[in-house]
């Protein structure tokens, strides 16, 4: 099966209303569309038709950055604050070293899931790096990888500062008009004169639209742009081979969720495969791009539906040959030492002992999503793992599969985080 039917099949099994998926093959472009973009007001989707890509949007914002470091107007090793000298974070350390290199590579330490509403003016950015100061630092700076979208809100007030336009323009001059990506857009008023999809969330006769649909303003650095799958395989080709000024971007800057797997400057990458890629998940939305250098090969997938859109993305990498291998089960982990309560600000996870070595993981959405005031979603059903080392598990089936954990322990041997989806769950 390849990569078109199997991203076909999955998209009716597991019920997402829409999917455009896009390959390049050795120079040759291939695009398709199936389903809807809406179940309340269905039209077609079409290879056109605009989707959220959400946190992509992460990558195009280290394309900036590098292009300015190249241009000699911004350093990666530099402190933030020389550039805002009116940074006030939580940790007056981290105030003072917190680096591009370390927002672009989410080192930085800090809890990253802030979401708010800053209104649409242009000093929206700022207003909101205003208040990261009053975000917890979790771990000292460099220390530790784990998902930071506020750091990225904050390396986008950066390219603000020192370019002296607004995150928006600054990109589409670097980024989106050398590439010609004429489909590929920061504001919805843009969006809306298109054909756009709209997130869904839930399952079956629960299915219904995901409300508000824009990404707030402050968050463009992080994850605003919407675009379609031949303006990203435009795009991938750039980092397919890219000039040495972007090279950097691939390159291994802190272990990631796996063995084998690590995070360059944006990019995340996988040593058994070869892969760079970085997906991005909005309200009801999810999508990713995926590269393989060493192959030319890239794939852009976009859904709207989440977390139905998670199954779609598991048979397009098993479609394109590029799929983690299903870990084999072992049974002398110490699940016991693992029960009990971990939360970030936005969720809480219950994790009970099972037979034979397995964990049932109970997850709770506190809110917080797309806004800080926002209701929590529908809630997923429990979910089994299996653990594949002592310290690592895995899902093997249902809306979460392929999802893994990672717990790690403090300098006095015990369990203090657990690492799920990047982020960081305190043991409570």
């Amino acid at each position: 099966m390849d990569v078109f039917e199997a991203v076909q099949a999955a998209r009716e099994e597991h019920g997402v209303p829409g999917v455009a998926v896009g390959v390049l093959e050795d120079g040759v472009e291939r695009h398709e569309s199936y389903g809807v973009t809406s179940i309340e007001n269905p039209l077609e989707v079409t290879p056109e038709t605009l989707f959220q890509v959400g946190s992509i949007t992460k990558t195009f914002t280290g394309t900036a950055i590098c292009r300015l470091v190249a241009r000699g107007d911004l350093d990666l090793d530099r402190p933030v604050r020389e550039y805002l000298p009116e940074l006030a974070l939580a940790d007056p350390e981290a105030t003072e070293r917190v680096t591009l290199r370390h927002l672009l590579s989410h080192t930085s330490g800090w809890f990253g899931d802030y979401f708010d509403d800053t209104g649409w003016g242009d000093d929206a950015t700022a207003v909101y790096v205003e208040r990261m100061r009053e975000l917890p630092q979790q771990t000292p700076v460099g220390e530790l990888w784990a998902y930071n979208n506020s750091g990225f809100v904050l390396a986008g007030r950066v390219v603000e500062a020192v370019t002296g336009k607004p995150f928006e323009e600054a990109s589409k001059e670097l980024v989106l008009d050398p590439l010609e990506l004429a489909s590929t857009t920061f504001w919805p008023w843009e969006v809306m004169t298109e054909r756009f999809v709209v997130g869904h969330l839930g399952f079956g006769d629960d299915l219904q639209v995901a409300r508000p649909w824009p990404v707030g303003r402050y968050a463009a650095a992080a994850g605003g742009i919407s675009s379609t799958t031949p303006d990203l395989l435009r795009y991938a080709r750039l980092h397919l081979d890219p000039p040495p000024a972007l090279a950097v971007m691939q390159a291994p800057q802190a272990p990631a969720a796996d063995e084998g797997e690590w995070v360059g400057l944006t990019w995340y990458g996988e040593d058994r495969h070869g892969t760079i890629r970085h997906g991005g998940g909005t309200n009801g939305q999810i999508a990713m791009l995926l590269l393989v250098p060493a192959r030319s090969f890239a794939v852009a997938l976009l859904t709207n539906h989440s977390p139905g859109g998670l199954q779609v993305l598991d048979a397009m990498f098993r479609a394109a040959g590029v799929a983690a291998d299903k870990p084999e089960p072992i049974d002398d982990a110490p699940v016991d030492e693992y029960a009990g309560v971990y939360e970030t600000a936005m969720n809480r996870v219950k994790l009970t002992p099972l037979e034979g070595g397995r964990m049932r993981l109970d997850n709770e959405d506190l809110g917080g999503f797309p806004k800080k005031d926002s209701p929590p979603g529908p809630q997923l059903p429990p979910a089994e793992a299996i653990f594949y080392t002592p310290e690592r598990w895995y899902i093997g089936e249902g809306p979460l599969v392929g999802s893994r954990g990672h717990f790690i322990r403090g300098q006095d041997g015990n369990v203090r985080w657990l690492r799920s989806g990047g982020r960081l769950y305190r043991r409570v």
